[in-house]
């Protein structure tokens, strides 16, 4: 590292916090200035985190002191935002999902390619010591040839517990678009890209009670499936099977797990970045938790660090890069339109499988 990478943070909403204390964490990243809709709401994240509350979103976008937007807003703003940053001659990194249909993805990696620059998306789980373990145990052929795999989300809905959860029953919203991005980018991280999906799709109320304090009584239309069930093909081979609910009560199933010729791996929350991975090889009676093979002490902002070493050394790849995100975006809206159709969807993105971490990093390091 020659120098740090300056930052700014438009939207200083509740993940602002998680990103505002992560970046710290890494020195090629300097956070700069920070901007939001609500003025009052910025300059309180910068007194908080030390840094600079610009006026408006324009005016952090045009910055000079800036290289790198971070793109926090709410996700229907995720692609204008991006493109707006691009635009201004900045690299930029959103939170997940990267946008809300496929052909607005493809517009933000059009305009990255045209102007030169970098464009990266949460989640950056994968980059934690509980994904990366998993990792290490696919490639080294811990399970054999992986065959099949499983991943559950499945709860009963935000309207209990978060503030304002009307957006996770909106078009864009509901569990998939919600919560998928952190397992179908964890499957693609273990597995590689996805070439076909098949899927059905369903919501079990007309309508939401909000529960959750200040809008308790408030009911809220349901306008996108919030349950979702389907096979993924992979390109290398392997299929597997997703459910998505915000339709159902809790009920002990795994989040992931990973099935092959020669065993079976449980892989962690891929909510997180840590986590316990457990191995039952083929023959053995039970299962054994493997050792980390890298600290689980990270946290939001890896992505944005791993993207700012790009930026220092354009040989070197991103791993939450743009066009994996983008994939993930098709992935997710496929689901729907091969329930409304009947039939598979093949997809016409795909992505470079993400580079596994070297070995012997330490906690905040994302680079020998």
């Amino acid at each position: 590292m020659t120098r740090q990478v300056p930052v700014g943070i438009v939207g200083c909403g509740n993940i602002s916090d998680a990103y505002f204390a992560g970046a710290k964490n890494y020195d090629v990243l300097k956070l700069v200035a920070c901007a939001d809709l609500d003025p009052a709401r910025a300059r309180a994240k910068a007194e908080q985190h030390g840094l600079r509350a610009c006026a408006t979103v324009a005016d952090l976008l045009h910055d000079p002191a800036v290289e790198v937007v971070v793109n926090l807003t709410v996700p229907r703003a995720h692609a204008e935002v991006n493109l707006a940053a691009l635009a201004a001659g900045k690299h930029a990194y959103c939170e997940k999902p990267f946008a809300l249909n496929s052909a607005d993805g493809a517009a933000v990696l059009a305009l990255a390619a045209r102007q030169g620059l970098l464009v990266g998306s949460a989640p950056d789980t994968f980059l934690g010591g509980g994904l990366q373990a998993a990792r290490q145990a696919v490639d080294t052929g811990a399970i054999g040839r992986p065959v099949a795999a499983l991943a559950f989300m499945m709860c009963r809905g935000h309207e209990s517990w978060h503030p304002s959860p009307q957006f996770y029953y909106q078009r864009g919203g509901g569990p998939m678009f919600d919560m998928g991005p952190y397992y179908l980018t964890a499957l693609i991280h273990l597995l590689g890209p996805v070439r076909r999906v098949s899927g059905s799709t369903s919501a079990a109320l007309p309508e939401r009670l909000i529960t959750s304090q200040p809008l308790h009584g408030t009911r809220i239309p349901v306008e996108t499936p919030t349950h979702l069930t389907g096979t993924l093909d992979f390109a290398g081979g392997g299929t597997a099977t997703l459910v998505m609910s915000f339709d159902t009560w809790p009920y002990p199933l795994p989040c992931l797990v990973l099935f092959g010729t020669d065993g079976t791996l449980e892989v962690p929350d891929p909510n997180g970045f840590g986590g316990a991975v457990r191995l039952r090889r083929a023959g053995e009676p039970g299962y054994t938790e493997l050792p980390p093979t890298h600290p689980a002490a990270r946290g939001r902002g890896t992505g944005v660090a791993d993207l700012a070493y790009s930026i220092l050394r354009r040989e070197r790849a991103h791993r939450a890069h743009g066009r994996l995100a983008a994939h993930v975006v098709e992935i997710m809206e496929s689901f729907e339109r091969s329930s409304v159709t009947g039939q598979h969807v093949t997809l016409t993105t795909t992505c470079e499988r993400p580079a596994a971490l070297p070995a012997g990093l330490g906690a905040h390091e994302l680079d020998p």
